[in-house]
């Protein structure tokens, strides 16, 4: 099987969850993390996500840049970068600053752009409110 070009593309994780693990909860880093295995819960970050191929993700994902080779089901708010690579698969609603995606995708949701993602404080908004799309703005 070809690898897909955009593989380069993704950082080296400091963490790293492989195939086999499976885990349940809230799940909150400032770094890195890739998922290989099955989450199921909800994932904050402030840093990177990396969704592997074959690796099952039930959640609502809210992290500055998410990478997505796997499969999501739950909306997913990117306020950096979200980026869907040919084998992912996205069952619920993206909000993103930047997004790119690869031919091959399946994605069955809706999709909002944000405007000024550098104020989005995804640590202090509300779940609720960062679903309906008006999260709390940091202020300068």
């Amino acid at each position: 099987m070809a690898r897909d070009s955009s593989m380069r593309s993704i950082p080296r994780t400091t963490t790293r969850l492989s195939s086999g693990t499976v885990f349940k909860g809230k799940m909150k880093f400032t770094d890195s993390v890739s998922i290989g295995g099955r989450f199921e819960g909800e994932i904050r970050s402030s840093g990177f996500l990396y969704i592997e191929e074959g690796a099952e993700v039930h959640a609502d994902v809210f992290a500055e840049t998410v990478i997505i080779a796997g499969t999501v089901r739950g909306s997913v708010l990117a306020t950096a970068r979200l980026e869907m690579l040919s084998t992912g698969r996205i069952y619920g609603d993206v909000k993103a600053s930047k997004l790119r995606i690869a031919d091959g995708v399946v994605f069955e949701g809706k999709c909002r752009m944000l405007r000024n993602a550098d104020a989005v404080d995804i640590f202090a908004a509300p779940v609720e409110q960062l679903k309906e799309g008006t999260p709390r703005v940091v202020s300068s």
